[in-house]
C-alpha cells in the first residue's frame, strides 16, 4: 500500500492574530542545498524573486553572517504596475544576521517604508523523495506594518517568484 503525500506548491501565508508575524510555508522539488543557494546566490536570487512584472537588480550582496544586501525591483517594460507617483523602482535592503545551510536570519526593509523593518527567519526542512519544505517567519514592528506588508501584493510576489524558482529547479539551473 502506498501513501500519497500532498505538497504545498502554493505558499501558505498566515498572519498570527496575537503578534505581528507572517508565516510562510512552501514545498519545493529541490534539496535544502538548492534552496539555500537560490536564497544566497545573488545571480540566482535576481532571476526568480518577486512578481513577473518586476525584474531585480542586485545593488550589493554579501550573503554571510554579518553581511548585508540591497536590491532594486524595476517595473518591466509594458507593465501596468505603478505605485503612487508613478514609481518604477522599488529598493530593499537588510542585514544577514545568520547564514547557515539550514537557516537564514536577516532583516528586510522597503526603503519606501523604513519604519517597517522585519526580522525574517527561513529554515529548510528535508521531506524526503526529493522535496524540501521552506518555513519563513517574518516579525514586523507593529500590526500596522504587518498589514501594510500583506496588502502590498506580497502574496502575488511570493507565489509568482516561487513558481519561477520551481521552473529553475526543473530546468536544472540551480546546483
Amino acid at each position: 500500500m502506498s501513501t500519497a503525500t500532498t505538497h504545498l506548491t502554493t505558499a501558505s501565508i498566515e498572519a498570527d492574530p496575537e503578534v505581528p508575524v507572517v508565516r510562510i510555508t512552501r514545498d519545493f522539488r529541490a534539496t535544502p542545498a538548492q534552496l539555500f543557494a537560490a536564497h544566497t546566490d545573488p545571480d540566482l536570487y535576481a532571476r526568480w524573486v518577486g512578481p513577473h512584472e518586476l525584474s531585480t537588480r542586485i545593488d550589493h550582496w554579501d550573503a554571510r553572517t554579518g553581511g548585508s544586501y540591497r536590491f532594486t525591483n524595476l517595473v518591466r517594460e509594458g507593465s501596468e504596475r505603478r505605485l503612487e507617483g508613478g514609481e518604477e523602482e522599488f529598493h530593499f535592503f537588510g542585514s544577514f544576521h545568520e547564514v547557515r545551510p539550514d537557516r537564514i536570519v536577516q532583516t528586510f526593509t522597503y526603503e519606501g517604508f523604513p519604519d517597517g523593518v522585519s526580522l525574517e527567519t527561513m529554515t529548510f526542512e528535508e521531506l524526503g523523495d526529493g522535496w524540501t519544505r521552506m518555513h519563513g517567519h517574518s516579525l514586523l514592528p507593529s500590526f500596522e506594518a504587518r498589514e501594510q506588508m500583506l496588502a502590498s501584493g506580497m502574496e502575488i510576489g511570493i507565489n509568482e517568484g516561487y513558481a519561477s524558482l520551481d521552473a529553475m529547479f526543473e530546468a536544472g539551473e540551480v546546483a
